[in-house]
């Protein structure tokens, strides 16, 4: 074998080992997906709600369903627990309701609402052992850089 041949050889193994050693990947759990795209809308929700701002509320609500609905697929079992069973038989009527109250400008009805989903969702956390996670409306916003008043036409 000469130096030639053995350079080629080399040269085509890299990727192979290069590709046995990447490490696989990232695939955040059900903890690290609620921190990260649960809990923050549903803070936005509530501080939209706060200022009265319906079309955004109506908007982070709907983003809140839909991270709940990527959770659900994408941890669809955990633990003993159906996590698409747990979201639709918690917080979809609570949601569904903001919805309502967002659209028709009712700020009673939203609070309401607000009160239901964010008990819906310390009532799933019991559920699944997990009461030390206590969910509440916001008191002050996280989101410094965002301004959650209506804006005006």
């Amino acid at each position: 074998m000469n130096l030639r041949h053995s350079i080629l050889i080399l040269v085509l193994a890299l990727p192979a080992a290069a590709a046995a050693q990447s490490p696989a990947p990232y695939r955040p759990g059900l903890g690290d997906l609620m921190t990260m795209t649960v809990q923050p809308r549903h803070l936005k929700l509530g501080l939209a709600g706060q200022e009265k701002n319906w079309p955004y509320a109506v908007y982070e609500g709907h983003e809140l369903e839909e991270a709940f609905e990527r959770i659900a697929k994408q941890v669809p079992k955990w633990r003993d627990f159906d996590i698409g069973q747990l979201i639709a038989a918690t917080v979809k009527q609570p949601l569904d309701d903001l919805e309502a109250a967002a659209k028709a400008g009712d700020g009673q009805r939203f609070d309401a609402a607000y009160r239901q989903l964010t008990d819906a969702c310390n009532a799933c956390h019991k559920s699944v052992n997990l009461g030390v996670i206590v969910i509440k409306a916001p008191d002050a916003s996280s989101f410094p850089n965002q301004d959650f008043r209506a804006t005006k036409p």
